[in-house]
């Protein structure tokens, strides 16, 4: 492509292809002044001339066109329309297909059930929402899809930021073996590598929570083939990184959360159906069953309610926050402080007090609208407090679909559930509730359901 000099210069050859420019005199006071005459023209001139501007033509209209297809690009995500309703998950037109120069980050932490079994669930889901923090406190936040998933996270960013996201994940990886002795396995794998196979396609949408709080949601099956590849051993980060992401956000202060009807249950959901259109029905089916087990009309209801909501101090998770985001701080003076935020929270919380854009008792409104009680991820995730008569009878549902030959579940019990929030911007009511079941959650169901194959 031709530089701005270059243009310039074939710009002027082209004038003077046509005009000859010449200092005459004209009439006897000898006034000289520009004649332009006509220049006659070779056709081989003529050719070349023609050759040069259909080139100059191309070249410049190449060169706006590839400006607003990165911006297109890099805006991807932040243009797709979002839905309001959960069951949006099963519409195939809310989707959209990822470009191809985009890329998938597929984080989990290895090895997580011994720290299950040592009561350090907790952790983990810290080093889950972590993953997610680090990423989006270096891009545009609303421009970065991806979904919670209890030992770990599922993201996508384009190619512009694909390198820095890279580092800040090795960064995370660093934190959790240094300060949480926990093994975090990152991957990135390009989608234009996922597009190459035949079949699977990440298609991407976006479910909004409220006003300025979306959720990615994922279909298509190239998640799913991503983490295949990752957790294989392929495309993994290598590398090391010392330095200390940016967790600025990241918080976890409340206390976990009591079920209200005796169960917390965490159920995972895979469609095997014979095509994308049967998938879709069948999980339409699963929601609706769902929530005509546990009586609760549309859909499933949101665990986290006033009841359980409970601030004590000092709160029993903030050494897992200091520990990751104290960053190069001095430890003694961030702990301080952080006790003191805490306190402050807990007096506008208990007295229902507004101050600092903290809403009182109304960030609680907030809170539940803003929880990520159910999540797509080409797997069906969703967190139920229902009695566990309830339970049984949704187990048995799914282990009915599983016995058809299109299902594949995962459920683990509790009796309550943990919270991880970030929070972006108080003021506008910008901030998002990851939960999770306790003593392991998804990440136990998704254990139990590898050992659950559906049958034809």
């Amino acid at each position: 492509m031709l530089k701005s000099g270059q243009y310039g210069i074939a710009l002027a050859w082209v004038k003077t292809a046509f005009l000859d420019v010449r200092d005459v005199q004209v009439g006897s006071d000898d006034v000289v002044a520009p004649v332009t005459q006509k220049r006659c023209i070779s056709g081989q001139q003529s050719l070349f001339v023609c050759y040069l501007w259909i080139g100059l033509c191309a070249g410049v209209a190449t060169l706006l066109c590839h400006g607003a297809h990165q911006l297109s690009s890099n805006q991807f995500y932040a243009d797709i329309p979002a839905f309001d309703e959960f069951s949006g998950i099963a519409d195939g037109d809310n989707y959209r297909v990822a470009p191809e120069d985009w890329h998938v980050i597929i984080a989990d932490v290895k090895g997580s059930t011994r720290a299950i079994a040592d009561g350090r669930y907790k952790d983990v889901n810290m080093i889950g929402a972590a993953c997610i923090n680090a990423v989006l406190n270096i891009s545009q936040k609303r421009c970065v899809p991806y979904v919670f998933g209890g030992d770990g996270a599922t993201l996508m960013v384009h190619s512009s930021d694909v390198v820095t996201a890279a580092q800040v994940l090795l960064g995370v990886r660093n934190l959790a073996a240094r300060r949480f002795n926990l093994d975090l396995r990152v991957g990135i794998v390009a989608v234009a590598e996922i597009h190459r196979q035949p079949g699977p396609r990440v298609k991407v949408a976006r479910y909004r929570l409220s006003a300025g709080n979306e959720l990615a949601v994922f279909s298509g099956g190239g998640m799913e083939l991503a983490e295949q590849w990752i957790k294989g051993g392929d495309y993994l980060l290598e590398a090391s990184h010392d330095n200390d992401p940016d967790l600025s956000g990241l918080s976890c202060r409340w206390e976990p959360l009591a079920s209200q009807n005796g169960v917390m249950l965490s159920a995972l959901m895979q469609a095997r159906a014979a095509d994308d259109m049967a998938n879709a029905d069948l999980y339409r089916t699963l929601i609706k069953d769902i929530a005509r087990i546990t009586e609760t009309g549309t859909g499933p209801v949101n665990p986290v309610c006033d009841a359980n909501m409970k601030l004590r101090w000092p709160p029993r998770g903030l050494r897992a926050e200091i520990d990751a985001t104290v960053g190069s701080r001095k430890r003694a003076r961030y702990a301080l402080e952080l006790y003191f935020y805490s306190l402050v929270q807990w007096v506008l919380d208990r007295f229902n007090i507004s101050a600092g854009g903290y809403r009182g008792r109304g960030y609680r409104v907030e809170l539940r609208n803003n929880t990520d009680y159910q999540r797509f991820d080409d797997t069906l995730r969703i967190l139920i407090d229902c009695k566990p008569a309830q339970a049984t009878a949704i187990e048995a549902m799914l282990e009915a679909h599983a016995q058809n030959g299109v299902l594949r579940y995962g459920v683990h019990r509790s009796d309550s559930a943990l919270m991880t929030c970030l929070v972006f911007n108080i003021d506008k009511g910008e901030h998002i509730h990851f939960v999770d079941g306790s003593d392991g959650g998804f990440t136990a169901a998704a254990k139990n359901m590898r050992s659950k194959k559906a049958t034809a």
